[in-house]
């Protein structure tokens, strides 16, 4: 199989807020360990803040790409063929569809930091998941790419 460049590549970050969360739970942890001495402290401050900011980095890393035939959405790596209509979902219709429209048999590559999202059908008979909700910053680039990976 040939690959052709990325029509689409979006990479989910953490938000800046969760990096001062990070170090807030860094000073936590040194007020914490303040009554045992100076060193315990800052190693406290400086291993809180980094522990911290490793778990907010690796949730926070995920990447949507389109790669040839295949939509690559964190772990799933789905052909294109198998993928059906493409619904843009603004920051209402997001909501509401990884809320109380959602299916429990659904694929949701979901970050509640970004409002917007897409909704892709499957269309693939033995496939038992209905659609994929992707939580993107740009459903409307990445619909697009979609439909020009399917018409190749």
């Amino acid at each position: 199989m040939q690959l052709s460049a990325a029509p689409y590549e979006e990479r989910l970050t953490a938000p800046r807020t969760w990096w001062l969360i990070s170090f807030l739970v860094g000073v936590s942890l040194a007020l914490v360990l303040l009554p045992f001495g100076t060193l315990p402290m800052l190693g406290g401050l400086a291993g809180g803040t980094a522990v911290a900011a490793v778990a907010a980095s690796s949730y926070g890393s995920v990447r949507i790409r389109v790669v040839g035939d295949h939509l690559i959405a964190g772990e799933a790596r789905i052909p294109v063929a198998a993928l059906g209509e493409a619904d843009v979902l603004d920051a209402e219709e997001a909501r509401a569809w990884r809320t109380h429209k959602a299916d429990p048999r659904a694929f949701m590559l979901l970050r509640a930091y970004i409002p917007t999202a897409l909704r892709v059908q499957v269309t693939d008979p033995e496939d038992p998941t209905p659609y994929l909700y992707l939580s993107t910053r740009e459903p409307d680039r990445l619909a697009a790419a979609l439909t020009a990976a399917k018409t190749e």
